[in-house]
């Protein structure tokens, strides 16, 4: 018959399609865990973060800020050839052509700052700050890439569960198939029967060609992040646990520990720094010089023929600012209102930081109280495909109650997962906000 033959034929290639999509690969499974590892160990993000710490370590010195004395040492050694025509007081001429003279010339000194307004304690101050800041930031990066990672990896979680849900619905419908194929057989069936179980069943293998082009796409995206190759191959064999004992108090108590307001809050801290910085440039600044002068002349004609002069010296010096324009008056009133910017950037990422943490807390909450009752539904969802499927095998059911059956079932499966996923990325977002997803570097 020729509508056997298509039928037929249409099976053949769809299931090639699936074997395709299902065949079995050398997949390495990856569990939460070293997903994190990885991402923390290759990140180029943290690593800047790190980097820019360790610079600050380096910065973060006395030397930097001006309290190490400094130690410089000098010699000059010039080489001459002079005509001279010298007349003396006593009425004596020298003239002489192509004299070589030398002129030797070397110290050692030693300059101490010894006072100059309390600047270099400001200065200290200010780049110990500056440390601590990138500390900070190195927990920002470290807290926004673990909880990114989290959430690629439940999505992961997810498009698998909607993987399943669908091969679940496929094996149904090939249930269906085999039924109308063994009454058509029997001629309790028509071809009408069969062409719309065979349809079922080649749209729910394209929708499930769809969908694991968006488990591959979703892998690609965890790769990316892990700084792998996004084509290499992985699986992801987990589930979707929801903590329910997070409490929204706890997360806001931790709102000032969060590393991006720590970090805000250093800068209200580094800038009060500046304004003491600059408000001593109008101290007087007292150093002590001190070292060893050693010079040594030698003509070949004149009235000196040597001159050589050594030993140590000891000084004492007195800076004193009288008038400059105004110019340190205009950088502390700026640096006074960086102060303030810094302050109010601070106070409004504390109330951004609040706002999504409530916003996280409705839908953290909203989501464990409607997935109660998605459970519930899938569980139905599950018996009345179940008992449809009876029916119909027993021929007191039509294709049409099995098809809304499995639609009940795959949609269920759906909704279930989706309020899953979305109630883990609210509590990865309040963990996040709460800093509890990484403690430490």
């Amino acid at each position: 018959m020729p509508g056997s033959n298509l039928i037929n034929m249409m099976r053949f290639f769809c299931v090639l399609g699936l074997m395709g999509v299902l065949s079995s690969v050398n997949a390495q499974y990856l569990t939460l865990d070293e997903a994190i590892s990885i991402a923390l160990k290759n990140s180029l993000n943290v690593e800047v973060a790190r980097n820019n710490f360790e610079a600050s370590q380096i910065n973060n010195d006395l030397s930097f800020a001006g309290g190490i004395p400094t130690v410089s040492a000098s010699i000059a050694d010039n080489q001459s050839l002079t005509n001279l025509n010298q007349r003396l007081s006593n009425g004596t001429t020298i003239k002489r052509n192509g004299n070589r003279n030398n002129a030797l010339n070397a110290g050692l000194n030693i300059n101490y700052l010894l006072f100059n307004g309390y600047r270099v304690r400001y200065t200290k101050s200010r780049l110990e700050a500056t440390e601590k800041q990138s500390s900070y930031n190195i927990s920002l990066q470290m807290q926004n890439l673990v909880a990114s990672v989290m959430v690629r990896y439940y999505d992961i979680v997810r498009q698998n569960e909607y993987l399943k849900t669908l091969q679940q619905s496929i094996n149904v419908t090939n249930q269906r198939l085999k039924l109308v194929d063994a009454r058509q057989s029997v001629g309790l069936a028509n071809n009408a029967d069969t062409y719309q179980a065979q349809l079922d069943l080649n749209a729910s293998k394209q929708d499930l060609l769809s969908q694991q082009l968006i488990l591959d796409q979703a892998e690609a995206d965890l790769l990316t992040l892990l700084t792998l190759k996004p084509d290499s191959t992985i699986a992801v064999k987990d589930t979707i646990i929801v903590d329910r004992a997070i409490d929204l108090e706890a997360v806001k108590s931790n709102l000032k520990i969060n590393p991006a307001f720590l970090t805000a809050d250093q800068q209200a801290i580094i800038n009060d720094l500046v304004v003491k910085e600059i408000g001593a440039l109008r101290y007087p600044a007292i150093s002590i010089n001190s070292g060893y002068n050693y010079s040594r002349n030698k003509n070949g004609a004149g009235f000196t023929l040597l001159n050589q002069n050594s030993g140590p010296f000891l000084g004492l010096g007195v800076q004193i600012p009288i008038f400059n324009g105004g110019i340190i008056k205009r950088q502390q009133n700026i640096a006074r209102i960086d102060i303030k910017n810094a302050i109010n950037t601070r106070e409004i990422l504390l109330n951004d930081l609040e706002n999504f943490a409530v916003k996280a807390w409705l839908a953290y909450r909203n989501n464990l109280e409607r997935l109660e009752t998605e459970r519930e539904n899938n569980r139905v969802a599950r018996d009345l495909l179940s008992l449809v499927e009876q029916r119909f095998q027993l021929g007191v059911g039509t294709i049409v109650d099995l098809r809304e059956a499995q639609k009940s079932f795959v949609d269920a499966g759906f909704r279930l997962t989706n309020l899953s996923y979305a109630a883990k990325v609210a509590e990865i977002e309040l963990k996040r906000l709460g800093s509890m997803l990484v403690r430490g570097q």
